[in-house]
């Protein structure tokens, strides 16, 4: 899963990172509000993670956008304050759940399981390739002899590859998807993970071809 954390303390924004990314998911970190709004325009994360005081444009402000175009991710606001009334602001701009720092790394993380199932509650398309079906709302591939065990960042590769439809994607755009914009990972992390997932998938008719200097493909090997 994507997880946008847009935090400007760097200590606690590393903390959480080190956290979600234990956990399996990719992680997009963000210190500045107005680059957060901008950022959230187009990218693909499932739950943002959005503390209120930040340089630039606020939390809420940011969040208030979000909504107003249609933008219903789940939200978990940060924020150091703790009255009452700011939390019925925060939740009422539209947060989906509201965290006081500072706090404890089970509680939040135990906030995000439960934002992260309704996002795999909410009813998505199966789609189809080769022989193989993709579950994105359980996360699961399957064969004609039933699920597949696949190592989920393998399965987060396969799933970025199967949303491209046999089109080109690069190799950074793999690797932010597998880790989050601006992860301390090298490149060369992908070629090891394509290889592993090549290796799995060309026995139900599916291949991942690559284009050098131009990024992956994958597509139907019959």
């Amino acid at each position: 899963m994507r997880i946008v954390v847009v935090e400007d303390n760097l200590s606690v924004a590393k903390g959480i990172s080190y956290s979600l990314q234990d956990a399996g998911h990719g992680v997009d970190l963000i210190h500045n509000g107005d680059e957060a709004e901008v950022f959230l325009r187009d990218d693909g994360a499932d739950i943002i993670v959005l503390d209120i005081n930040l340089p630039g444009k606020s939390g809420l402000e940011i969040l208030q956008a979000m909504r107003g175009r249609g933008d219903m991710r789940p939200v978990l606001l940060l924020t150091a304050r703790a009255e009452l009334d700011d939390k019925i602001t925060g939740l009422d701009a539209g947060a989906d759940d509201y965290l006081s720092k500072p706090f404890e790394m089970q509680e939040f993380s135990a906030r995000i399981r439960a934002l992260s199932r309704r996002v795999t509650e909410t009813p998505k398309t199966e789609r189809q390739i080769g022989a193989l079906r993709f579950d994105p709302g359980a996360r699961m591939i399957a064969g004609p002899d039933g699920p597949i065990d696949i190592p989920r960042r393998e399965v987060a590769l396969f799933e970025r590859l199967l949303q491209a439809e046999g089109r080109l994607v690069s190799k950074q755009a793999l690797l932010d998807s597998l880790y989050g914009t601006g992860a301390d990972v090298d490149e060369p992390v992908v070629e090891v993970y394509v290889s592993r997932l090549r290796k799995r998938l060309l026995p139900h008719d599916v291949k991942i071809t690559v284009k050098r200097g131009l990024g992956y493909m994958m597509t139907n090997n019959s």
